[in-house]
């Protein structure tokens, strides 16, 4: 484990954990939460995923990660058919 200094004064502890994506060292708060990517590998995968969240009439939210579920809830929606 090693600290180092970032250029705004705040110090950074790294633990001996790499990156499962590119091998980077993971900083010691991401490991902490069981995060297994640096932060730049951590960002990709995070905008690699595509989701929204849909308020159901008289009902709760849901998480939508399907393009043709959406339509179908869209009861408005006239797709090509």
């Amino acid at each position: 484990m090693s600290n180092i200094e970032m250029t705004d004064g705040i110090t950074v502890e790294w633990h001996d954990i790499t990156c499962r994506a590119c091998g980077d060292d993971v900083p010691a708060a991401r490991a902490a939460l069981g995060i297994g990517t640096c932060l730049p590998c951590g960002e990709r995968a995070a905008r690699a995923r595509k989701h929204t969240i849909v308020p159901m009439p008289k009902s709760n939210y849901i998480v939508v990660t399907d393009l043709e579920l959406l339509k179908g809830l869209n009861s408005s929606h006239r797709g090509n058919r």
